[in-house]
C-alpha cells in the first residue's frame, strides 16, 4: 500500500487473521515476502483504513489463496512485536483472528503467499509457523472438539 510504513511504524498496525478449517484440517499459507519470508501462518495481513474488520478477512484470504470465506467468529486478539537487533520494535502488530468456512473456490497460492497447505492438528509440527501462531490454532482446533460434542 502507498505510504504504508510497516517498518518501525509510529503505532501499531491493525491486522486480521483468518482460521479457515476445511473438514479436520486448517488452512496454513508459507509467507513470500518479508518480514517472516519462508514461515509458515494464517491467512492475512493488514486492514486498510475504512474497511471492516470481515471484509478485510475476506480481502485478504482471497488475495492470498483464491478463496471466498465467512468469518464465523472471533478467535483470538493479540500482540506481535519484533525488535530490532538494539531491542527497538521493528515492526509491531495487533492481530484479530477469526475461525472462517469456506464459501467459494479452491486454495492455491497468489499475492504474497508462495505457497498453501490444508493441515491436520498433529501434523502442525513439520511446518515453521510464526511466532505465536501455534496456541492460536491449537486453541481453534479445541473449540471446534467443543463444539461438536455440546
Amino acid at each position: 500500500m502507498p505510504g504504508d510504513n510497516r517498518r518501525y511504524p509510529k503505532r501499531p498496525i491493525l491486522g486480521v487473521g483468518a482460521l479457515v478449517f476445511q473438514r479436520n484440517r486448517i488452512l496454513l499459507v508459507e509467507r513470500g515476502k518479508a518480514p517472516l519470508k519462508g514461515y509458515w501462518s494464517l491467512p492475512g495481513g493488514a486492514l486498510e483504513t475504512g474497511e471492516l474488520l470481515r471484509d478485510g478477512i475476506r480481502r485478504e484470504v482471497r488475495e492470498e489463496t483464491g478463496l471466498e470465506v465467512e468469518p464465523v467468529e472471533l478467535a483470538t486478539i493479540f500482540e506481535r512485536i519484533m525488535p530490532d537487533s538494539a531491542g527497538k520494535p521493528e515492526y509491531h502488530y495487533v492481530l484479530v483472528d477469526y475461525i472462517c468456512r469456506v464459501t467459494r473456490g479452491v486454495a492455491a497460492p497468489s499475492s504474497d503467499a508462495s505457497a498453501v497447505a490444508w493441515v491436520t492438528e498433529a501434523d502442525l509440527k513439520h511446518y515453521q509457523l510464526t511466532s505465536g501462531t501455534l496456541p492460536v490454532i491449537q486453541a481453534a482446533f479445541k473449540k471446534r472438539r467443543k463444539r461438536r460434542k455440546a
